[in-house]
């Protein structure tokens, strides 16, 4: 598909090579995926995007492209090598100028945005520990407004997601989180949601998209 399409380009590309000799773990979204989040981020006009979860920068790549000249990406990241390796992609890709990463543990930066009283974001992009999904979502609402586009990645997780979490082991945190951010979209009066599935590279998982009321 990544061939029929003509999806890869080759910037980002080299950058997802230097993340994996970095030592980054090879979780970032798919090319498929990346220009999924591009398009998204065009169809629905945004120029202000927050992304929860940089590592390499990949997925923050597609989303800088997508707001074009004008537009800024804030992406939070926890571990620094990660956040290093991501700027040095976003350097490599002619991206710098439109991403400001924030380094350090997520729920503080939204915090501190939400104190500040930033700006509203367009789009949301939710892509980190999944055992704090909901954390981000309540957060994510809260630095929204009417429209705003709510991004939540691998909510599907091969079918795992219907499973008793506490079948495996050492993913049951994350089983949970997703479960409960599932709910939680079902349940939240000021978003409406449904779920993407994907089949491709990663193999089979999925997307929750909601939009603020």
């Amino acid at each position: 598909m990544n061939v029929a399409l003509g999806l890869e380009v080759p910037e980002l590309e080299a950058g997802r090579e230097h993340a994996r000799n970095a030592g980054l773990p090879r979780i970032e979204v798919s090319t498929a995926q990346g220009k999924f989040l591009q398009l998204l981020v065009e169809i629905s006009g945004a120029t202000r995007v927050l992304e929860i979860g940089t590592l390499g920068g990949y997925s923050t790549s597609w989303l800088a492209r997508g707001v074009g000249a004008r537009g800024k990406v804030v992406s939070c990241e926890f571990e620094p090598l990660h956040a290093s390796v991501a700027r040095e992609n976003l350097e490599r890709a002619g991206l710098s100028d439109r991403v400001e990463i924030k380094l350090g543990a997520a729920q503080g930066t939204l915090e501190r945005l939400i104190g500040s009283r930033s700006a509203p974001f367009d789009l949301i992009f939710i892509d980190a520990d999944k055992r704090n999904n909901v954390v981000y979502l309540e957060r994510a609402v809260r630095l929204s407004r009417s429209g705003t586009v709510l991004v939540l990645d691998n909510v599907i997780r091969a079918g795992k997601i219907l499973d008793d979490p506490a079948q495996h082991g050492l993913q049951e945190a994350d089983l949970r989180g997703v479960q409960e951010s599932l709910r939680w979209l079902r349940d939240e009066p000021r978003v409406s949601a449904t779920a993407l599935q994907t089949v491709g590279s990663k193999g089979w998982d999925g997307f929750a998209l909601a939009r603020v009321l």
